[in-house]
């Protein structure tokens, strides 16, 4: 028996999200014809109307209805601090986290030679821009400890030093709560390196 031609559409386009492959997606398109034809309309309208009004804000790139974002609207946020991240979802950790009260600017990615991802690709312009602006005074570095987020770290951090700015780079060591016989040795070596006095 042949699927019909809209079920493999529906298949086929359910496997664009990370992480989902051929059988995960047909589980999916089983379940929301069968089983949930409302979370199915709910689903498709959500992401009509998302793709519709959702664009990048013009200050910190990251997802907006408006045209500047209300963080960066925000008259409680330190103007002089600009915490640079790689998603949308690291700005949330660190909102989370109530460890950061300046601004932020979303790299939405990050450098990969490999993959053919250059500094164009990650906005790099419209960050020296906004980091030369006269208003911010330092630069925190937040991207992730994977190869590409460190160069992309480094990268950044050269740009910016030519112009003139203070930049810091989050540090990497032990989670809180951690236990040292369960920690990789990567993260304990660079801990070590990484210590300061108490």
């Amino acid at each position: 028996m042949r699927t019909p031609s809209t079920l493999e559409d529906l298949i086929e386009s359910l496997r664009c999200l990370p992480g989902v492959g051929p059988k995960s997606a047909q589980r999916m398109a089983y379940h929301l014809l069968q089983r949930d034809q409302p979370g199915a309309r709910r689903l498709g309208n959500a992401l009509g109307l998302a793709l519709e009004r959702i664009r990048h804000c013009e200050k910190c790139n990251s997802f907006a209805e408006e045209p500047v974002c209300g963080l960066c609207r925000s008259p409680r946020r330190d103007v002089t601090l600009l915490c640079v991240v790689e998603t949308p979802g690291d700005l949330l950790m660190m909102e989370q986290a109530q460890c950061h009260q300046g601004l932020y600017f979303v790299l939405m990615g990050s450098l990969s030679p490999l993959d053919g991802v250059g500094p164009k690709d990650i906005h790099l312009d419209r960050l020296i821009r906004r980091a030369a602006d006269g208003t911010v005074r330092e630069v925190i570095l937040a991207t992730n400890f994977t190869v590409e987020g460190e160069a992309t770290a480094h990268y950044i951090g050269e740009l910016l030093r030519a112009k003139g700015l203070k930049v810091t780079r989050i540090a990497r060591g032990l989670p809180v709560g951690g236990e040292l016989e369960h920690v990789d040795s990567g993260t304990l070596a660079q801990a070590v390196v990484e210590r300061r006095e108490v």
